[in-house]
């Protein structure tokens, strides 16, 4: 008898364990009741009954979703449903020293996308307190020339700016998530290779577009800002 043989007609076994199973089938009833933030879920004697499994089962699935965020303990009402804060997971998740050189490669890909779409926020919701904040972090830069690689503390502090600027939570939670990637591009020795054109808009450049309220030119400026990283990353994708 061949594998091939063996392999015919032959089901698809779960190797999950029984708590994944569990995990998975309350997240699947918490969205087949339409529990909302704030909603109480059953007991874990109630749930252990219905399901014919251990409390312990029980009580080690929940734990799984409560690190997830996914739900919380309130006092006098018991486990209810909470609305997770992404940004938040992702932190406890993306630790630079166990992720592989491909993978944070592809979150120093995904900090580019970002930057260049949230342009429209940046503008729209910028102040001029924020503009004047703007140029008191360019200020203290080494040199404001365009033939100057970014500096990581300055990067740091001038983006995570704009990540403040764009008023959106969620995006300024990503900003903490994203700042291993700034290391990356120097263990990587991707801010190192040479390119045929060094010149790019300068931090300054930026904050002088900004100022003049216009979306779609502080788009395409953000847009130039970043070339270079485009540049070098395309260059590695080449070898």
């Amino acid at each position: 008898m061949t594998t091939e043989d063996l392999q015919t007609g032959v089901p698809i076994i779960d190797t999950r364990s029984l708590v994944d199973k569990v995990e998975f089938y309350l997240i699947d009833l918490f969205i087949r009741k339409k529990l909302n933030p704030g909603d109480s879920i059953p007991k874990e004697t109630e749930l252990a009954s219905s399901l014919k499994v251990s409390r312990t089962v029980i009580r080690e699935s929940l734990n799984r979703l409560k690190t997830m965020g996914l739900i919380e303990s309130v006092k006098h009402k018991g486990t209810v449903i909470k609305s997770p804060d992404l940004s938040e997971i992702l932190q406890k998740t993306l630790i630079p020293n166990i992720l592989d050189q491909s993978t944070l490669k592809d979150i120093f890909e995904m900090r580019l996308v970002i930057e260049v779409g949230m342009a429209d926020l940046v503008v729209q919701r910028a102040t001029k307190e924020d503009i004047k904040h703007l140029y008191e972090i360019i200020k203290d830069e080494v040199s404001p020339s365009k033939e100057t690689l970014f500096d990581i503390d300055h990067e740091v502090r001038f983006h995570g700016k704009l990540y403040e600027m764009t008023k959106n939570e969620t995006l300024r939670g990503f900003q903490k998530m994203l700042l291993p990637v700034f290391n990356y591009a120097y263990s990587s020795g991707l801010i190192n290779k040479n390119l045929a054109n060094k010149h790019f808009l300068s931090h300054k450049d930026l904050v002088d577009v900004l100022s003049k309220g216009d979306a779609e030119q502080f788009t395409q400026a953000m847009r130039m800002h970043l070339e270079n990283h485009y540049s070098r990353l395309f260059s590695m994708d080449a070898e």
